[in-house]
């Protein structure tokens, strides 16, 4: 017999020898096979777990929110948000999630799912509160008018998205008063800029700013002064006919105001007084403004 046989003889006589031994007389050694063996017997059972029940969960996140405990009123509406995907219950959790995050102090993550709530649910009885909790999230990380004001121009545009899709909600009204806050810290900081500016005798540069207050925030508390700077910055630079206007509109908008009284003084030691040129951008973007608390009240 070839050597070849005889060595593949021997090998099967060994895994049959070997295979007698596992099983033996009793069962264990055969089990044990069967355990490794993907093609055996045995079968997968799956576990079935039971769902907690929606409204159990979402009372758990209530509760938790009246304890204060925001972290984990939001896991309880998180979980209950991707148990009942594409529910009812999970309309709710996304919301809740965004007005736990909110009393928390999260922004961020209150912006992101009050985002989520709007994008899935837009024409929903409560989208004017998700749009609500948006737009205080923004407007509550307001920085003071000596730093970057990016987040003061996003709480403005969520609120007047607010106020624009949701005229008649119960969050319009708030909405506008805040509106009114925020372009005036948007006021402040060009005034600021605006002024830095001006003592550098930089009046080019400080006459773009108080232009910008001029022309988009008139309705705000800076607009008068914003009028007298210009009056200043024209002057110095000899264009007589811009500053005579600048006095001229902020004397009939503002005519008690003391920033007036400075620009006619002003006016009057280079040897002119306050003289309205209907053609000029100042003019132009006060034309219609009878006063301005009559227009901040007609927003």
């Amino acid at each position: 017999m070839p050597l070849a046989s005889s060595l593949r003889g021997a090998k099967d006589a060994v895994l049959r020898v070997a295979l007698l031994a596992a099983c033996g007389a009793g069962l264990a050694g055969c089990d044990a096979l069967d355990s490794i063996n993907p093609f055996g017997p045995e079968k997968y059972k799956p576990e079935i777990i039971q769902r907690r029940p929606a409204d159990k969960i979402y009372s758990e996140g209530l509760a938790k929110l009246e304890d204060h405990d925001y972290d984990e009123a939001v896991k309880r509406f998180e979980n209950l948000d991707k148990e009942y995907a594409y529910s009812d219950w999970s309309r709710k959790a996304v919301l809740m999630t965004a007005y736990s995050n909110y009393e928390g102090q999260k922004y961020e993550d209150a912006i992101t799912a009050a985002k989520r709530y709007l994008q899935r649910h837009p024409g929903s009885k409560d989208a004017a509160y998700a749009q609500y909790i948006l737009a205080m999230s923004h407007y509550k990380q307001i920085p003071d008018v000596t730093r970057d004001q990016e987040r003061s121009e996003r709480a403005l545009a969520a609120l007047q998205e607010l106020v624009q899709k949701y005229p008649t909600s119960e969050y319009a009204a708030d909405a506008k008063a805040k509106i009114q806050i925020t372009r005036d810290q948007l006021a402040g900081k060009e005034m600021a800029i605006g002024r830095y500016y001006l003592e550098r005798r930089n009046f080019p540069a400080a006459i773009n700013r108080f232009r910008d207050v001029v022309s988009r925030y008139q309705t705000t508390r800076h607009a008068e002064e914003a009028l007298e700077r210009l009056a200043e910055a024209y002057m110095a630079l000899g264009i007589v006919g811009e500053a005579q206007t600048a006095a001229a509109v902020l004397g009939h908008n503002f005519p008690d105001s003391p920033w007036y009284k400075d620009a006619y003084a002003l006016l009057q030691s280079g040897g002119v007084e306050p003289r309205e040129e209907k053609s000029s951008w100042i003019s132009k973007a006060f034309r219609g403004i009878v006063g301005i608390e009559q227009t901040a009240e007609a927003q």
